[in-house]
């Protein structure tokens, strides 16, 4: 599978086949060595059976010219053989041109792209609400890995942004493709699955996995979410009540909305509204916001910061101090919000 190798079905007869062929060559050592009574040697029976099986036909190094048997067990290592090779073969070709080779290697890049990522998201569910949050991680260049079970599916997406990402092709509700998704060094998990049972699934599964993982679930009935939060879920959204909110808000807040638009829309600044914590051992911790503001980029603009008892300031002045356990809410890019953690980040 991606990432997890896929397991084709092509591969299987290819595997049995050559297993059978390797027997063979077991079987026609071992009968020569046993024909030549005694003054063969293992490797003269291994060429025996070598010349015979590939029917280059040299002198025979076992002498059955009076051997009716050895004669007879070579009649049948060669039908049996060729017949296996044969077979081998057109499993081979098979193999190559219905690309099941492509997807191996293909398996392999992705199981190595995966294996290096580290604090990144685990996406579950590819359709439109996972579509919607792919684009905002590409968007926002943040490390992802998708879980999606239909591959035509995978395909569209890749289309759609223009470029391969890390992909599992895989049930998100099996643990075996959350751990191939590298859940245990993840960061966080959307669970955006259309069915709200697999969501409170993959929910319980993923902090079962990583008890430090921040989980958004998906949920459209309100019964579950309450039973998403229960089993783990750190936040649960509901597309419904988001886009109740959000049609209140074009008729009553126009201009709020066009400017968060705007924003959103800017492919040349790509702002967002981002967090940045202040962790234990961060260099920020003592220095004042101004100190802040002075060795970030423009591009940046705190509005708030949440202290560390759950308090917050708003619009903050320069002389605030900086302190562990708070967060920065800032208006930044991509590259200032990187160099915002940069500061933020333990030393």
């Amino acid at each position: 599978m991606i990432l997890p190798p896929r397991r084709t079905d092509a591969r299987v007869p290819l595997v049995r086949t050559a297993a059978g062929i390797a027997m063979l060559f077991g079987v026609g050592t071992i009968g020569y060595w046993f024909l030549g009574g005694g003054d063969t040697s293992l490797l003269d029976a291994l060429y025996m059976t070598v010349i015979t099986l590939t029917t280059v036909g040299y002198g025979e190094i076992v002498d059955l010219s009076a051997n009716p048997a050895g004669r007879v067990f070579t009649m049948i290592l060669l039908l049996v053989g060729v017949g296996t090779f044969v077979y081998f073969v057109s499993n081979l070709t098979a193999f190559i041109v219905e690309g099941s080779f492509e997807k191996v290697l293909w398996s392999r890049r992705m199981k190595q792209i995966i294996g290096k990522l580290k604090d990144h998201t685990v996406l579950c569910g590819g359709g439109h609400t996972g579509e919607a949050a792919l684009l905002e991680l590409i968007e926002t260049e943040r490390p992802f890995v998708l879980i999606e079970q239909d591959p035509e599916r995978v395909k569209a997406l890749e289309l759609l942004v223009g470029r391969e990402f890390p992909v599992v092709i895989g049930d998100a509700t099996d643990d075996e493709c959350l751990k191939q998704a590298g859940i245990v060094r993840a960061k966080g998990l959307v669970a955006a699955i259309s069915s709200d049972k697999d969501n409170l699934i993959v929910t319980v599964s993923a902090r079962l996995l990583n008890a430090d993982l921040r989980i958004v679930a998906r949920c459209i009935d309100k019964k579950v979410g309450d039973k998403l939060i229960k089993a783990g879920a750190d936040a649960v959204v509901s597309p419904n009540l988001i886009g109740g909110l959000r049609m209140v808000s074009e008729l009553v807040r126009p201009a709020a909305v066009s400017f968060i638009d705007v924003m959103l829309r800017d492919k040349g600044r790509r702002l967002r509204v981002e967090e940045v914590p202040i962790a234990p051992g961060s260099p920020l911790i003592g220095r004042t916001l101004g100190q802040l503001q002075a060795s970030a980029s423009r591009d940046v603009l705190v509005v708030a910061l949440r202290e560390a008892d759950g308090g917050w300031i708003y619009n903050p002045e320069n002389h605030v101090g900086l302190e562990v356990g708070m967060a920065l809410v800032l208006i930044g890019s991509p590259t200032g919000r990187r160099l915002v953690e940069d500061e933020a980040r333990p030393r």
